[in-house]
């Protein structure tokens, strides 16, 4: 058995399903009440105790647990049953190939910070997040109810809709880094570009020219894509089916759309998969865009380089390893927080909007992106030889 890989997979099983999920539910309520000038959830305590409202999570799940779980008439039992579990698995085993760390050695031994460094590890994600349509798909079939098979057709075209924008849009990001490895992606953004090096390419400045070195630029995926960032953004969001790309729960519209026949834990599961999707967004919205797990100008040699003078290099790859562990979930909370910035910012969509900017805006513009960025990297090529 491979110790480091079952280590791996439990640290990311405990961050996303005992912390980050949870605790999505306490977030949510009590960003919405910020921004409404509310205080929030603050009334479920333990022996007076509310903890700023963090009882609430505990106290959801325990309702949940001890609901009565109702299968409605007419309805197909199995699949009823594996729906939500169709919905939540794939949202939870996505993270498994978005580094969250680069390449340590300490004592003889070798650490790298990803549970599966995949050759083709995006695409894993596409693919996996692919299975999860099903769930919602077959949720408001499998239910027998009017409200919620209209609310699975939403979901299908949504999903199916925004699947193409979202492949599309970031194939810039590969095209860049040449790669579709995520940790070649994070290792790729450590790297820095002159912002004014053009000028020496052009002529118009006499090679070695020491003012041009002065201003440096990190190569995140966000100042070399910085359309894609946003395209990519979207249709994520939309592919998890987040406000304000919410119709097909509609409850203004279609009460509560494909899963409007589930109580209990099922219920739990399909929330549950959306707030585990809204880490998984920003766990790859970091790793593909923010530079991932590493400090902006500090690449991974330069940081245990520093930290080998006082500590020695065994200790100081193990500090290297908590400093960009610690850097990655920052900028995964960053994501979160902008995810919930646009939830509670935002009125949701009409079904023809939500069609509308996926294929006539998403679509168009991720074809131009990739256009000029071909038409970039030529002339980039062309100027290094």
């Amino acid at each position: 058995m491979d110790v480091a890989l079952v280590a791996k997979t439990l640290f990311i099983f405990a961050v996303i399903m005992l912390v980050f999920a949870p605790l999505m539910t306490w977030v949510e309520r009590k960003q919405s009440a910020l921004m409404q000038d509310r205080i929030g959830a603050n009334r479920a305590d333990i022996f007076g105790i509310t903890a700023i409202g963090l009882i609430h999570p505990v106290a959801d799940v325990i309702k949940m647990i001890t609901k009565e779980d109702v299968i409605p008439a007419g309805a197909h039992r199995l699949l009823h049953t594996l729906c939500p579990l169709i919905a939540a698995v794939p949202a939870a085993i996505s993270f498994a190939v978005i580094p969250y760390g680069g390449s340590y050695s300490a004592w003889g031994a070798h650490w790298s910070l990803v549970v599966a460094d995949l050759d083709y590890g995006l695409l894993y994600v596409f693919a996996i997040g692919s299975i999860a349509a099903y769930g919602t798909v077959l949720a408001g079939w499998a239910s027998n109810s009017n409200w919620g098979m209209l609310g699975s057709l939403r979901a299908s075209a949504q999903m199916l809709s925004y699947e193409v924008a979202m492949g599309v849009s970031v194939l810039g990001i590969f095209m860049v880094f040449g790669s579709l490895r995520m940790t070649d992606i994070g290792v790729g953004q450590q790297e820095t570009f002159r912002l004014l090096g053009f000028l020496e390419h052009l002529g118009w400045v006499a090679p070695g020219t020491r003012w041009v070195d002065w201003v440096t630029i990190p190569a995140w995926g966000i100042v070399l894509q910085p359309l894609g960032f946003f395209m990519f953004l979207a249709a994520l969001m939309a592919e998890n089916k987040r406000p304000p790309f919410d119709t097909p729960e509609g409850e203004s519209e279609i009460v509560a759309g494909y899963f409007i026949e589930y109580s209990g834990m099922k219920f739990g599961l399909f929330f549950m998969a959306e707030w585990i999707e809204v880490v998984v967004i920003a766990g790859l919205m970091t790793a593909l865009f923010l530079g991932g797990w590493s400090l902006p100008w500090i690449s991974d040699q330069e940081l245990i380089g520093w930290l080998s003078v006082p500590f020695g290099p065994n200790l100081a790859n193990l500090l290297a390893m908590v400093v960009n562990v610690s850097v990655f979930f920052v900028k995964l909370c960053f994501m979160i927080w902008v995810q919930q910035i646009l939830r509670w910012s935002l009125p949701r969509f009409r079904y023809d909007q939500v069609m509308h900017l996926g294929w006539k805006i998403l679509l168009p513009l991720s074809l131009v992106n990739i256009l000029v960025t071909a038409i970039l990297i030529l002339l980039v090529d062309e100027l290094a030889s």
